[in-house]
């Protein structure tokens, strides 16, 4: 029991100073608080005066931009105000110019009203003297005023029939001397901006092989591949002692080409036997009769002639495998048509018109079959046929003067036609000529001192001459070439001009070791 009490009063002693602790610890705490409140009494107080202090310092600023702007727009009023000022004195002084200027006006209209009436009376006075001029003449010559007149124009009808008669026949020879200075320009340059190709061979063609092992196959057991080759061709084969080399004969070039691209297809896949050859050499006829017609289709485009009759088309395409004189008939036609284009641009004609009839002038040469008529009157024919342009047709027909010439068109493609078919070394014929000439050239070149060397160039239209620096001087170049010019004018003919270019030059050659 005792010990109970003790615990009790042990208890109550810890209660009662906890108690105190804690009412002395309140007791400080409410302290702190005061110093706390009082502190923040302090700061607020020293940051409202702060900021009042600043919205002074900001009321101040504006007002003092308020003030410099208006002090601004003041000066600009003012500024303004000077400028409209200065705007009506001047304004003043305009008017009153203006004024000046219109009192000096109304005295020079008043002036020029004054001279006008004094022009009309001096008018009417030269009338009345020339009127009484005019019947003092007639009375002296005894002639009228129109009888005068007529006598005067009669006069000057004569006079004026003399001078142009005179005029004209100058004018006439003159134009005969530029006519032909003229057309030689024409002809030259026609030639000179078309490309040429020289003749071909037209009678073989030589077909390539690998090795002669092949000759073999191609004549087969007893000959029986190469007969039926050429019986399905109509191409004689010529297998000889000719090392890799096959010659295809005939005068047909399209048999010729089908024989070709047989034979190069029979090669390339190995099995040549009769039948296996009548199969290709018919399929290469179809693709060669397809190549015949591209081959005209892309000609007429080439050309730009647009329209032409898909039979004309095959007949242009089949001018590629057709030669004249060892030309070939493609190459001639589309020379001669760019040759009639250029032509007739220059003549001031229609050049797609010329084109067209210098592409077709020879399409008499390639007919599936033989006729009687000549080429020419053949092809107008054909023209007419298949609704050609009676123009057109005309110039094919009369290109060789068989029939008579309608229109301007049929001049331009006979000359074109013989520009192509005669210029050097485009036929067979003059080949051999063509070549001497142009050796001949050379060698005349060469017989000269101090040449060393001579070409012969642009189908024989220029020479060059190269001469020796150290055996003639510059000043000898140019009496060189013209006694070279002179030489070839009296002892050679040649179609248009050569152009003689001497060439002197002086080489320095040193070796770094």
């Amino acid at each position: 029991m005792e010990t109970t009490v003790w615990i009790i009063i042990a208890a109550s002693s810890a209660i009662i100073g906890y108690v105190v602790a804690s009412l002395l610890s309140l007791k400080r705490a409410a302290s702190r608080a005061n110093v706390i409140i009082a502190e923040a009494g302090k700061d607020a107080e020293l940051l409202k005066e702060k900021k009042l202090v600043e919205a002074k310092e900001e009321s101040l600023r504006i007002v003092n931009d308020a003030e410099r702007v208006a002090q601004q727009k003041l000066q600009k009023v003012q500024s303004g105000e000077a400028r409209v000022k200065q705007r009506e004195l001047q304004l003043n002084q305009m008017q009153s110019e203006l004024a000046k200027r219109r009192n000096e006006l109304d005295a020079v209209q008043a002036g020029l009203d004054n001279q006008a009436a004094a022009l009309a009376t001096g008018r009417e006075e030269v009338e009345k003297l020339r009127h009484s001029a005019k019947e003092e003449l007639e009375r002296v010559s005894g002639l009228s005023a129109e009888e005068a007149k007529e006598r005067l124009v009669e006069s000057l009808k004569d006079e004026a029939k003399t001078a142009a008669a005179g005029y004209i026949n100058d004018i006439m020879d003159d134009a005969k001397m530029t006519a032909n200075r003229e057309a030689k320009r024409i002809v030259v340059q026609s030639i000179q901006r078309v490309a040429t190709e020289t003749a071909v061979e037209n009678s073989v063609t030589v077909f390539h092989i690998e090795n002669d092992e092949i000759k073999g196959r191609i004549i087969g057991r007893e000959g029986r591949n190469i007969r039926a080759l050429e019986a399905a061709t109509g191409i004689e084969i010529i297998v000889d002692d000719t090392p890799e080399a096959i010659v295809l004969s005939g005068f047909d070039p399209v048999r010729r080409e089908i024989a070709r691209l047989a034979l190069h297809q029979l090669v390339m896949d190995g099995r040549i036997h009769p039948a296996r050859i009548e199969e290709v050499v018919a399929k290469v006829r179809k693709q060669v009769e397809e190549e015949v017609i591209e081959t005209g289709k892309r000609t007429a485009i080439d050309l730009g002639i647009h329209g032409l009759h898909p039979e004309l088309i095959r007949m242009v395409g089949k001018m590629k495998y057709r030669s004249s004189y060892g030309q070939n008939l493609l190459q001639h036609s589309r020379e001669t048509a760019n040759l009639c284009a250029v032509m007739a641009s220059e003549l001031g004609l229609n050049p797609k018109k010329a084109r067209r009839a210098g592409l077709l002038h020879d399409i008499g040469k390639v007919p599936d079959d033989e006729p009687e008529l000549s080429h020419a009157i053949f092809g107008m024919k054909l023209a007419e046929k298949y609704k050609e342009k009676p123009e057109i047709c005309n110039a094919i027909g009369a290109h060789h003067d068989e029939v008579e010439q309608t229109s301007l068109l049929a001049p331009i493609v006979q000359v074109c036609d013989a520009i192509s078919g005669a210029r050097p070394g485009a036929r067979r014929e003059v080949v051999e000529a063509y070549i001497k000439r142009l050796n001949d050239l050379e060698q005349l070149a060469l017989s000269y001192p101090g040449v060393i060397k001579t070409y012969a160039i642009q189908a024989g239209r220029e020479l060059r001459v190269i001469v020796g620096a150290d055996k003639i001087t510059d000043a000898d170049t140019e009496r060189l070439s013209a006694d070279i010019a002179k030489k070839i004018q009296d002892e050679m003919t040649y179609p248009g001009q050569v152009k003689i270019t001497v060439i002197r030059e002086t080489r320095a050659v040193a070796f770094a070791k």
